[in-house]
């Protein structure tokens, strides 16, 4: 079955950027000329994906809104030079479908993952955190790599990198069986380990590919790390009794939930990506 489904957990408060994310959701903060959400449905996109699903919450309607009509300002622009400024979200509301719940009350990435089991159904499908900023400089993006990698292997894999050992509490970390130099068999995940707990470096950041059965192992998942339910946790249920692989991507990955990340991916997608499309 191919992969279709995308869903985006965009429920959180974003309090690392207030005072900003008091009134607009941190996900439609603008890298350059265009909201970090809008980055990670063209990852998708481009990796085959059309039915995007959104696990939103209370002050997220702009979100909806962004990937929606405008007739107030379409009609004000429309048959000037602006109306260019507006392809790039028209092309994406074209080529998907879009649908949206919401997560009553924020219990960690897992519970969010597991409110969206209505807008997936019993399907495969990706995740995107959009707070990561995926770029690879024109070859396949990080989603496209690892749909490929799905459709040799069928099982749930996740996206990891190599992370200094100080930084590894702020992810879930891996160990695993080496299969190739950037592909690992999953053998032990840890959410937000100690240093010196820590089974490796390799950590999780927020690309995922999931088989539909983490659902019901979320919902037997208890809460662990901050009392949240952890998809750490089900991932590594998921391992024990079948199979998650571990990909170490190729391409550039900026935390835009941190202003010095936010502030390193607007300074490099201007760089690379907006002079070199205005120029």
């Amino acid at each position: 079955m191919k992969i279709k489904k995308c869903l985006f957990p965009v429920a959180g408060y974003g309090t690392r950027f207030l005072p900003a994310t008091k009134s607009m959701p941190k996900e439609m903060l603008p890298v350059v000329n265009k909201p970090i959400v809008q980055y990670g449905v063209e990852e998708a996109v481009e990796a085959g994906l059309t039915d995007m699903a959104f696990i939103t919450g209370r002050g997220k309607r702009a979100i909806t809104d962004h990937f929606d009509i405008s007739y107030e300002l379409e009609n004000e622009i429309a048959g000037t030079s602006k109306e260019a400024y507006l392809a790039g979200v028209r092309e994406l509301m074209e080529k998907t479908t879009c649908t949206y719940t919401r997560q009553k009350k924020m219990m960690g990435l897992g519970h969010a993952i597991l409110c969206g089991e209505t807008l997936i159904g019993n399907d495969p499908f990706a995740v995107v955190l959009a707070d990561d900023l995926c770029l690879n400089n024109g070859d396949d993006g990080v989603l496209t790599q690892m749909v490929k990698l799905y459709n040799q292997f069928r099982c749930s894999i996740v996206a990891i990198m190599e992370v200094p050992e100080d930084q590894v509490d702020k992810y879930g970390v891996i160990a695993g069986d080496a299969l190739k130099d950037d592909l690992y068999r999953v053998t032990n995940m840890v959410e937000k380990p100690h240093k010196d707990d820590a089974p490796s470096n390799l950590a999780v950041i927020g690309r995922y590919i999931l088989t539909p059965d983490i659902f019901d192992i979320l919902r037997n998942t208890k809460p662990g790390k901050n009392g949240e339910i952890q998809l750490t946790d089900a991932l590594l249920e998921q391992a024990k009794n079948g199979c998650v692989m571990a990909y170490k991507f190729k391409g550039k990955r900026f935390d835009c939930g941190s202003v010095e990340g936010f502030v390193q991916a607007t300074n490099y997608c201007y760089e690379n990506i907006y002079l070199k499309e205005h120029s």
